[in-house]
């Protein structure tokens, strides 16, 4: 299937590894014009390197997410460069405190993590906009979570799922708000993602809280799935993939478990 994206100008946050790094990747593949946006331009600059030397073009902008001048900023940037902004993908985002309970978690943990994953995708959002409503085109994807869709007893990430549930509400209103001007607007949510910080962050707590290895608390995870296997960030970017383009033309406002089947039971 021809997804189309031959030439779009994408807008990327957080492109520097993990799932941002193989959205990247798979944009670059696809034949899109990147703007790559992030705090440490240096991190970035690997992902640009081996975009362009398969024959993609790809710029690296300076961004703090959580600065909504920063955003218009790069906005800007990245509209000067190419003409347009077709796709913004918000990958950037934190987990916030982990193994802590709602009535531990700190005024300043809550407000930290729901900065950056809430108030950065409005910021970056509200920056794209204009292009986007005066060509009346484009395609947003916000890279959430599942624990956005649903609770899980005892996980102790009371604040990261309220940041998510935020964003999908954010996520709906401006699908509804944007029709009217041809963009979609939709929300990808992956499960548990296998990398280094699902291994050494929430792994390594399950593992000590129960006394287990890191294995045998990534093997108690995939068991909580239909699929019993880990999500892995290759399956999110073709999640993101699929809607940024116009195969997708008629989705918006969704939202899109990719999670091997937890969200659902």
């Amino acid at each position: 299937m021809e997804l189309m994206l031959k030439g779009r100008v994408a807008v990327i946050t957080g492109p520097a590894k993990g799932m941002g790094a193989a959205i990247t990747t798979a944009f670059a593949a696809e034949g899109a014009l990147l703007a790559l946006l992030g705090r440490d331009t240096a991190a970035i600059e690997p992902v640009a390197a081996q975009a362009k030397a398969a024959g993609r073009e790809a710029i690296i902008l300076a961004c703090d997410v959580t600065d909504p001048l920063q955003c218009e900023q790069a906005a800007q940037a990245a509209k000067r460069a190419y003409g347009r902004i077709d796709i913004l993908v918000n990958v950037a985002g934190g987990s916030g405190p982990i193994g802590k309970t709602g009535a531990e978690t700190t005024p300043q943990d809550f407000e930290g993590i729901v900065s950056l994953n809430m108030n950065g995708c409005f910021h970056t959002m509200r920056a794209v906009l204009p292009t986007m409503m005066a060509q009346r085109y484009g395609k947003i994807v916000n890279v959430g979570g599942t624990f956005g869709m649903r609770g899980r007893a005892g996980a102790g990430r009371m604040a990261y799922s309220a940041s998510k549930w935020g964003l999908r509400g954010i996520t709906k209103s401006f699908a509804l708000e944007l029709g009217a001007y041809n963009i979609n607007v939709n929300y990808v949510a992956p499960g548990m993602v296998d990398g280094p910080r699902f291994r050494e962050r929430v792994c390594a707590d399950m593992a000590v809280r129960l006394g287990i290895t890191v294995e045998e608390a990534a093997k108690r995870h995939a068991a909580d799935y239909a699929l019993q296997r880990i999500t892995s960030d290759v399956d999110v970017a073709n999640a993101c993939l699929f809607l940024a383009s116009d195969v997708s033309r008629q989705i918006t406002g969704v939202d899109l478990p990719v999670d091997g089947g937890w969200a659902m039971l």
